[in-house]
């Protein structure tokens, strides 16, 4: 059975889903191990997280699915995120509380919201097109 470019991505995100949920339900130390290990050296970590999210994104588009759908979905993500981090929120509060009196916040997030700015606006010109 040949996959199309969206079920690999899908398939892609179920094998690691699942690995990382056995080794965290196992050995939940090694699970950390490898995340500081990958997460030690942040900007090649965000380097590749950009390289890998374009190519996901060429993929999806190609695929036909539109700027306002991913977007969509995009949501619904945050929204299962939000139930994971709603525990941990006084923590992440804290440090943006801590960025933005020192006035770092842009400095230390400009290209991830540059990002951010760009698919808001390219969702917004599909739509009003």
């Amino acid at each position: 059975m040949a996959f199309t470019s969206v079920e690999i991505i899908a398939l892609v995100m179920i094998v690691l889903a699942t690995i990382k949920m056995i080794v965290l339900l196992v050995k939940p130390k090694a699970w950390m191990n490898f995340a500081k290990q990958i997460y030690s050296k942040p900007n090649v970590a965000k380097a590749i997280g950009f390289v890998l999210a374009a190519i996901v994104l060429y993929y999806l588009i190609d695929a036909g699915i539109t700027i306002v759908q991913i977007l969509a979905v995009s949501v619904f993500v945050a929204l299962l995120m939000m139930i994971g981090l709603a525990s941990e929120a006084s923590l992440i509060i804290k440090k943006l509380d801590a960025l933005i009196k020192k006035g770092n916040l842009w400095k230390d997030y400009w290209f991830y919201s540059l990002v951010w700015i760009a698919l808001l606006a390219w969702g917004v010109m599909e739509l009003i097109a």
